[in-house]
């Protein structure tokens, strides 16, 4: 099995790039990678599901929108990530809109906190398309 993402060293942030056959299964896979920072996601439950709406003019803008939303239902609802179990973008006039489904659970004292992401940035952030295969380079403000 191909690795869905890996952790680059940053000096004073988290720096990961995740992996895909398309740019949809890279945003998914970063998105793994944004909980790999905060929490062991094989303890977290699959219990309820989130229905995620974003667009944005570019992609980059899109990636850092859709990271966001996770950051936000974390410090707002307590939402932890377990996975995304689906996926689109598409072209939307000028730009772009992804939605996305997404299976967690509420956080509780059973889950170990490892970090805490404060926000997205498009600090060396790259998307990368090629036939086949794509990855995403994401910088995390923690």
């Amino acid at each position: 099995m191909e690795k869905k993402y890996e952790f680059l060293d940053h000096t004073a942030d988290a720096k990961f790039r995740a992996y895909g056959k398309s740019l949809e299964e890279a945003f998914v896979n970063a998105a793994a990678a944004l909980t790999g920072i905060m929490f062991d996601a094989e303890k977290v439950e699959a219990k309820t599901n989130k229905s995620i709406q974003v667009e944005a003019g570019d992609l980059k803008s899109l990636l850092v929108a859709f990271l966001g939303e996770f950051v936000y239902l974390l410090d707002a609802e307590g939402f932890i990530l377990k996975k995304v179990v689906s996926l689109t973008i598409n072209k939307k006039g000028s730009g772009y809109r992804l939605a996305a489904v997404a299976k967690g659970d509420r956080y509780s004292d059973k889950n170990e906190v490892l970090g805490d992401v404060k926000a997205v940035t498009y600090a060396e952030m790259e998307i990368k398309e090629e036939k086949g295969k794509c990855w995403v380079q994401v910088v995390v403000d923690i």
